[in-house]
């Protein structure tokens, strides 16, 4: 009984420890700086005009999406999720 409560909370850390990497801002911040650089290089291989500046628009629209944006969360939960 013992190791199985020992086993739960160490799965219960591994899941916390998840968890706040996946809402961690260093983790957007890594994944919008490796998507600033892959688009770069993707519009630099083509011979788009202005690469550096133009990367900026699919970047910033990366760091837009993983916002919280919690009134609509809270609507959703409320209004949509029912269980």
């Amino acid at each position: 009984m013992k190791e199985d409560i020992q086993q739960i909370k160490e799965r219960n850390k591994r899941v916390e420890a998840d968890k706040a990497w996946e809402t961690s801002k260093t983790r957007r911040l890594l994944i919008a700086l490796m998507t600033y650089i892959v688009i770069v290089i993707f519009l630099w291989s083509i011979d788009a005009p202005n690469p550096l500046l133009n990367a900026i628009v699919p970047t910033v629209g990366f760091i837009l999406s993983t916002l919280t944006l919690s009134f609509f969360k809270q609507f959703w939960l409320k209004h949509v999720y029912k269980r």
